[in-house]
């Protein structure tokens, strides 16, 4: 199977990280379970510029490298890969930040993911042609069987492809938004989507790909 995973929220503990880190900058007291949007900006009640810095400051390799690993996330892949399927990290972080991404993979065990940076969200001006930065109209021409995500801004990126299952990792964020459809399984952690990934198969060697 092609397997399209999410970087932040889903691989590494983002969110928990801006937490502190806007009250290292602002003073601001906001939990990580009170991150009710997906728009952080207004999470916090930044104005643009403290947004603006904040991005800034959170986009650092320092940063990045400092992320703690999302619980079971390295494990569950790995095993999937050791089955044959592959595995496409695609962030919408800037592809000034894809060198420190790229070395957390690999510091996490995640050496054999490929990592792309798409332009999610309209937060940066992309390079063309690169081999890991991907154009919309890229992303378009490529299939996944599986996806993992978080952000419900992401759901219409997967409306090209009918027979996608997509596990929503359960986050403050999300907790109110819609499922778009029946293709969509919300699940509390890595263990949980795993089991639902293979729900369907019941033989012992089910995550391997048939020959």
């Amino acid at each position: 199977m092609n397997i399209y995973v999410d970087f932040d929220d889903c691989l590494c503990e983002t969110a928990r990280h801006f937490s502190s880190l806007v009250e290292e900058l602002f003073g601001l007291d906001v939990p990580y379970e009170e991150i009710k949007y997906f728009n952080l900006q207004k999470s916090f009640s930044l104005t643009d510029e403290q947004y603006e810095e904040m991005m800034i400051k959170a986009h650092t390799p320092e940063a990045l490298l400092s992320l703690e690993e999302t619980p079971g996330a390295s494990e569950v892949l790995n095993n999937w890969i050791d089955a044959g399927h592959s595995i496409s990290v695609i962030t919408g972080r800037p592809d000034s930040a894809y060198e420190a991404s790229r070395i957390w993979l690999d510091e996490h065990g995640l050496g054999r993911t490929k990592l792309y940076c798409l332009n999610k969200y309209g937060r940066d001006s992309f390079i063309k042609n690169s081999e890991f930065n991907l154009e919309m109209e890229d992303y378009y021409r490529m299939s996944f069987d599986i996806a993992i995500e978080d952000s419900p801004a992401a759901f219409k990126y997967f409306d090209h492809l009918p027979q996608i299952r997509v596990f929503v990792i359960d986050r403050p964020w999300n907790e109110e938004a819609k499922l778009p459809g029946a293709n969509y399984t919300r699940c509390l952690d890595w263990a949980e989507i795993d089991r639902a990934v293979f729900a369907d198969q019941t033989a012992p060697d089910s995550r391997k790909i048939d020959d």
